[in-house]
């Protein structure tokens, strides 16, 4: 086998592993160009001569996460289906061909973001590739559409762009009075101290009043958010919500809990959304996991709670409420976690259903312990979210009308 030939089987198979990455990222996997270099180095070195073998190195180098195994498993038999393909291209630069072909199973059904994202054609010969990009501008109708739209229900590029209008999201001022004071020349309670000290400057012939008010700052948020399986398709474009929170506001406290809870506060700080969630995903431990939810509000209270509900802190619940096992611990924790917050709202994707009623022990047990019970599924949801947080309950989300209609 000449050079020439070597040269141009690595070629193509290194464009097809770039544009497998690019479906990659399009169906929602954190795959940089630094992975796709990865990748191809980790191909060429490891001169890989089956179809799994070559399946489980780019697995090893895209994958970090392990719910992204089941999205990569159905990109990589949709990208590379035509039988033989990957005998072809990597026996172009091996000096010796692998063996024959494994008959390959039948594709998988992909989800609908992996079959628009896999809409990237496969280069078998060279040719020109025409690039698209999609556009953000969308018009007034289109971006209406797009709030009301199920976040489970959405393709690759609309979740694309409603985590750009996530980011976009203004909070209203939630501003609470504490007890500590500032300087206010226009206050109307006496500083004695700052007073003396002006004293002091004119050797106490005349004294100098001056005055203070007490300090308003925005109350803290508290996050619980429910990651089990079966909040998959809402937890992290609500994780995109509060790391839209956290950069405007200092005191946001983010907790995730499955059957654990974990503090993710400090990695949701980075600037860059996909970055914070990335060093979240890497500390949590059991994401899309059981839910209890009684184990975890018992670990916030216990050890978390005085640290963070301090100057009327507001809690956001973010779970379905539909807790494995219900005791009286769930009843009990709920009621120190509402006497230890100024407001405690509920977010719950089961209020999309307009059919919805509280039957469930784990709903009706908490429900009693919430100010406000709203649905949390689409933009239209979070915005009205964002304008509550400053608002008072209104009778439309109070969590009592629930348990008089069930």
């Amino acid at each position: 086998m000449n050079d020439e030939t070597t040269r141009q089987g690595e070629g193509r198979l290194a464009d097809n592993i770039a544009y497998f990455a690019r479906a990659l990222r399009t169906a929602g996997l954190p795959v940089g160009p630094g992975a796709v270099l990865d990748a191809i180095a980790a191909v060429e070195a490891a001169r890989i001569g089956t179809r799994e073998d070559f399946y489980w190195t780019l697995h090893a180098v895209f994958v970090k996460r392990h719910e992204h195994s089941i999205l990569f498993d159905q990109a990589f038999r949709i990208f590379w289906r035509r039988r033989a393909l990957i005998e072809k291209l990597i026996a172009q630069m091996s000096p010796i061909a692998p063996g024959g072909a494994k008959e390959e199973k039948k594709p998988l059904a992909g989800a609908l973001r992996v079959a628009e994202a896999l809409a990237t054609p496969r280069q078998e010969k060279p040719e020109p590739v025409e690039k698209t990009e999609f556009s953000a501008r969308l018009t007034v109708s289109d971006r209406e559409v797009l709030k009301a739209k199920d976040f489970a229900q959405m393709s690759a590029a609309e979740i694309a762009v409603a985590k750009r209008l996530i980011a976009e999201m203004s909070l209203p001022d939630d501003e609470v009075t504490t007890r500590r004071f500032l300087s206010d020349p226009r206050g109307r309670r006496i500083d004695p101290r700052k007073t003396f000290r002006r004293s002091l400057r004119g050797g106490g012939a005349a004294i100098d009043l001056a005055y203070r008010s007490p300090a308003v700052r925005h109350a803290p948020v508290v996050a619980l958010m429910d990651i089990s399986g079966s909040m998959a398709d809402y937890s992290r474009l609500f994780l995109h919500f509060l790391h839209a929170v956290a950069e405007k506001r200092r005191r946001v406290h983010s907790f995730v809990f499955a059957t654990r809870l974990t503090n993710i506060s400090r990695e949701l700080t980075s600037r860059d959304p996909d970055e914070a969630l990335a060093r979240a995903s890497k500390r949590v431990q059991d994401w899309e996991g059981g839910t209890r939810i009684a184990h975890a509000l018992h670990d916030f209270n216990r050890h978390w709670s005085r640290r963070v509900l301090g100057q009327g802190a507001i809690v956001l619940l973010f779970t379905d409420g539909l807790e494995r096992e219900v005791t009286r611990e769930l009843t009990f924790e709920m009621d120190r976690l509402k006497r230890s917050c100024r407001r405690l709202i509920w977010l719950n994707p089961l209020l999309r259903f307009d059919a919805f009623e509280a039957r469930a022990t784990g709903i009706r047990a908490m429900l009693p312990y919430v100010d406000e019970f709203r649905p949390i599924h689409n933009l239209a949801s979070m915005g009205e979210l964002c304008r509550a947080l400053s608002g008072e309950p209104t009778e439309r989300n109070n969590p009592r009308q629930w348990l008089r209609a069930s």
